[in-house]
């Protein structure tokens, strides 16, 4: 197989995109909106998973898939609305490596739990949408992370077996899906969850200029503070 063979897979939210208080913000209203107050606990459980797999833990199991849809609709409307008035800054690092890695001939692509039209949304404020071969939304798997689907189907499209994939993530739910799809994963933690990637940073911006490449061909990685690979193979 070729050395050329290769893919890089992006997350969009956390890993792309500061998001995180849009989102707390839209559902804080659509909760309110709803007579249910929502707690921080719960919002951080929503991190990396489709609306449809933890609503029900906040409205309860009476919940029917309409009254489901009803909501996490309105809460995404209201998160697209917040994304195009206000704008949207993209995390250290993530537009740099974006850019490096399309001039070093990387095919990339967007595996995202949210729906298409925030990718959408959050692409055109960030002024990356010529940046991506391939975009998977939650419209195009039936199953969201952990389950691999939307990374296999990302490289799928990419036309890259998924050993020469890298997915950049940084919710526990993405990256247990990319060690499940059998590619190699970077770990953005900024929160000090400590997640188990192949590689964690706490920035992009930390990265080697061959990082990418060094992690695909399974070379070990160093930056000011030592070591950046885990254990996770090791200790598993």
């Amino acid at each position: 197989m070729a050395d050329s063979l290769r893919a890089v897979l992006w997350d969009l939210d956390g890993t792309l995109v500061d998001s995180e208080h849009y989102h707390r913000l839209a559902w804080l209203a659509t909760m309110d909106a709803e007579g249910i107050p929502l707690t921080r606990a719960q919002f951080q459980t929503s991190f990396g998973r489709r609306n449809a797999t933890f609503l029900p833990e906040w409205l309860g199991t009476d919940a029917g898939e309409a009254e489901i849809q009803r909501i996490a609709d309105r809460k995404e409307a209201y998160y697209r609305d917040l994304v195009r008035r206000r704008g949207c800054s993209a995390l250290p690092g993530a537009v740099e490596w974006v850019k490096r890695l399309g001039a070093e001939g990387w095919p990339q692509g967007i595996a995202s739990s949210a729906p298409r039209l925030n990718v959408e949304a959050v692409l055109e404020a960030l002024q990356l949408q010529g940046w991506f071969q391939a975009i998977v939304a939650a419209e195009d798997v039936a199953v969201g992370k952990p389950d691999p689907d939307v990374f296999l189907v990302t490289a799928g499209r990419l036309g890259v077996p998924p050993e020469r994939c890298i997915v950049v993530e940084d919710a526990a739910a993405g990256i247990e899906a990319a060690h499940r799809a059998g590619m190699r994963c970077i770990a953005v933690d900024r929160a000090g969850r400590r997640p188990e990637g192949d590689l964690v940073v706490t920035s992009l911006a930390e990265l080697p200029l061959d990082a990418f490449s060094r992690l695909l061909a399974g070379i070990g990685l160093a930056g000011n503070g030592g070591s950046l690979w885990t254990e996770r193979k090791q200790n598993a």
